[in-house]
């Protein structure tokens, strides 16, 4: 379901934090991520040359060092125009019950509530 019209307010801050990470870092992708406690972790893209991370995967290990064990919300902002699949994977594992997808000024594209 892509529905971008209701945004919660909580979910809305997930776009802002990780649009302001993205902008900060100068990354192709920002991302937020709320647990089931109420915890945000935030990341950007990791390009290493011994480590690659999507800024999904990122903020996703944050969440999973900290103990979090599955995610009320995520938000990516990036140019892309969807996840890719191995981020769609992550959002799944993760039993996140909202996946917003927004563009770098913010706007959400896609809301999925799997």
């Amino acid at each position: 379901m892509s529905d971008t019209a209701d945004l919660a307010p909580e979910d809305q801050k997930l776009v802002t934090l990780a649009r302001a990470s993205r902008a900060r870092n100068s990354s192709p992708e920002g991302a937020a991520v709320r647990d089931e406690t109420g915890r945000t972790y935030v990341a950007t893209t990791v390009v290493l040359p011994s480590l690659r991370l999507s800024a999904l995967q990122a903020a996703v290990a944050a969440a999973v060092s900290s103990a979090a064990e599955s995610l009320e919300a995520v938000a990516v902002v990036t140019q892309a125009g969807e996840l890719t699949e191995a981020d769609a994977t992550v959002a799944s594992e993760m039993k996140a019950a909202v996946v917003v997808l927004a563009a770098p000024d913010g706007t959400p594209t896609t809301v999925l509530k799997p």
